[in-house]
């Protein structure tokens, strides 16, 4: 589903992040970020150097619908 996994931290590095609403207190967070080119970014707020998960628009509404019925 995902295009680009790990994906090198600096070349994300200029993007504006926003922490998921849904995150939690037990630090399960997650950061969101689109991209100039349209694509959608999510990383592990926790680990913010492991890079991120990059999708296109088709594989970005899939995975929204999927988190939207609970598949994942």
């Amino acid at each position: 589903m995902n295009e680009n996994l790990n994906r090198p931290p600096g070349e994300l590095a200029t993007v504006s992040w926003r922490t998921s609403s849904y995150s939690g207190v037990d630090n399960n967070c997650v950061e969101h970020a689109v991209l100039a080119s349209g694509r959608q970014a999510v990383r592990d707020t926790k680990d913010r150097g492991r890079g991120a998960q990059v999708f296109g628009a088709v594989s970005w509404q899939a995975f929204v619908a999927a988190v939207r019925e609970g598949a994942i």
